[in-house]
């Protein structure tokens, strides 16, 4: 009778055989042929109808928003925290593009190779393990949820202004959440607008995609707008100096800037709802990020070149230089174009968080509850539900400092995870098919790291801080939850079964 083999699992397996199988564990991956195969089971299949337009106005519609209309000022003017750029944010824009541009291009091999949801945590877990795919799609939430909730804030503020504009003033109560120094009630109109967001996520994706795209051409006439209207006063003398603070403001408003840029990143998380990923992905990444930098760097330039730097109100910049040089109209035309910018921000980065969770969640690394697919509707309604709730109740409630440093250092970090994991699948999948391949590798996703990591650097402690407690809890989450009720767990289990009945 031969003798029966060693449960590793069992009390009596060695500290070194349990603490290694504990690390097999932690760094487990999952194939990119069972991710495929995840993706098309019915009961979790989203429906495809997104095309390369629908990918480019997703993405300038996640992209164009809070950024350009209303951190730019923060970046330009600096405040307590860090140096301001002055007219030289048009470099910090330049630097923040190059680093979104490099991380873009690594995206678009990875979503044409991966066409499914969740982005750089699915990307993760093909590449680098589970532990490592986890506190990625840990950070993702993090970056999702704050800038949701400070989107929304930001929302509220300029559809009081244009509401004050005609001749209507909100009860302060009704704006204003109940902490902070002067209190109100809550901010209603932040809550009501992620609620209706909500309700458009829960209809479709199409049609989400299809209202992104009316928001996104009436923002980009806008921008347009101030360009043309801005240009012939711009006063050069404005540009000098051009570098106030030297390069640590330019590098200090890069990284604030750098929010502006979040978005195309979400194209990716859209990817099993896309018609031709292999095709529009790439499109729709690229595109959107090129056509945004550009009419970054020109809005810096015109801003910076209208009024003295000194002069440049840090809450609403856009419209209120136009407003100083004259163009009162002009600026009450900015204002709607901001609402409209905000809202589709908020449409995509609420689309963003509810695709990271259904992906975690169909990896049961969440509640499997959190991955059911309306029958109807094809969406995960669910996720969506819970995500349009929790957002909209801290929006009403909460006032969101440092919100922005927050969305960064958890984009930054995915960018930085993607960046390796691409040069790590070409290396252990050389032979896997690559609709879109990186070039010049592995230059590019080293130099995308270095740059993600350099931005990183410029952010302040406390906002390391912050992130550090975040990430703590996340690792408290997975082992507490996630390490054991992953499905690759259950796999594990049915292969040793299979072993043992041979």
């Amino acid at each position: 009778m031969e003798p029966k083999p060693t449960d590793p699992t069992a009390p009596s397996a060695s500290p070194v055989i349990r603490r290694d199988r504990v690390i097999s564990r932690l760094f487990r991956t999952k194939s990119i042929k069972q991710i495929l195969a995840d993706a098309d089971h019915p009961d979790h299949r989203l429906k495809k109808t997104l095309t390369a337009w629908d990918l480019t106005a997703l993405g300038i519609g996640a992209i164009i928003g809070t950024g350009i209309f209303v951190l730019i000022g923060t970046a330009i003017v600096g405040d307590i925290h860090r140096p301001g750029a002055g007219p030289g944010i048009i470099l910090s824009f330049v630097l923040s593009g190059l680093t979104c541009a490099l991380a873009a291009l690594c995206y678009a091999e990875f979503s044409t190779m991966i066409p499914v949801a969740g982005s750089a945590y699915t990307y993760s877990y093909a590449t680098l393990g589970e532990f490592l795919a986890w506190i990625t799609g840990w950070n993702l939430i993090l970056e999702y949820g704050v800038a949701c909730v400070a989107v929304a804030i930001g929302w509220s503020g300029y559809f009081n202004k244009l509401l004050r504009l005609a001749g209507i003033e909100l009860p302060y109560w009704a704006t204003h959440p109940p902490v902070g120094p002067d209190p109100g009630v809550a901010n209603f109109p932040a809550a009501i607008i992620v609620l209706l967001v909500t309700i458009i996520l829960v209809i479709g994706i199409k049609e989400s995609a299809r209202a992104t795209g009316i928001i996104v051409c009436l923002k980009l006439a806008v921008i347009l707008f101030f360009i043309a209207v801005g240009t012939p006063a711009v006063d050069t003398g404005n540009w000098t100096p051009f570098m106030p603070q030297g390069f640590a403001g330019v590098g200090a408003a890069a990284a604030i800037v750098f929010f502006a840029y979040i978005g195309f990143d979400a194209i990716s998380t859209t990817a099993e709802e896309a018609k031709d990923p292999q095709r529009d992905l790439p499109i729709g990444i690229i595109a959107s990020l090129g056509i945004c930098t550009v009419l970054y760097i020109a809005v810096a330039a015109v801003l910076t070149g209208l009024i003295p730097v000194e002069q440049i109100d840090i809450h609403a910049p856009v419209a209120d230089a136009l407003s100083k040089v004259g163009f009162k109209w002009g600026a009450a035309l900015v204002a709607i174009g901001a609402v409209a910018g905000i809202t589709s921000v908020l449409v995509v980065m609420m689309l963003g968080q509810i695709r990271v969770f259904f992906a975690m969640s169909r990896d049961h690394l969440l509640s499997p509850w959190l991955s059911t697919v309306h029958p109807r509707y094809g969406t995960p309604h669910q996720a969506t539900i819970l995500t349009g709730v929790g957002v909209a109740i801290l929006a009403a409630l909460i006032p969101i400092g440092d919100a922005a440093d927050m969305t960064n250092i958890g984009t930054l970090f995915a960018f930085v995870l993607v960046c390796i994991g691409v040069v790590v699948l070409r290396y252990t999948k050389p032979n896997q098919p690559r609709p879109f391949r990186l070039p010049f590798m592995p230059v590019v996703p080293i130099l995308g790291m270095l740059a993600c990591l350099g931005l990183m650097s410029f952010l302040p402690w406390l906002t390391w801080i912050r992130f550090g407690v975040w990430t703590a809890i996340g690792i408290v989450v997975y082992l507490g939850y996630g390490m054991s009720h992953s499905k690759l767990v259950a796999h594990s289990s049915e292969d040793h079964l299979s072993k043992r009945s041979r």
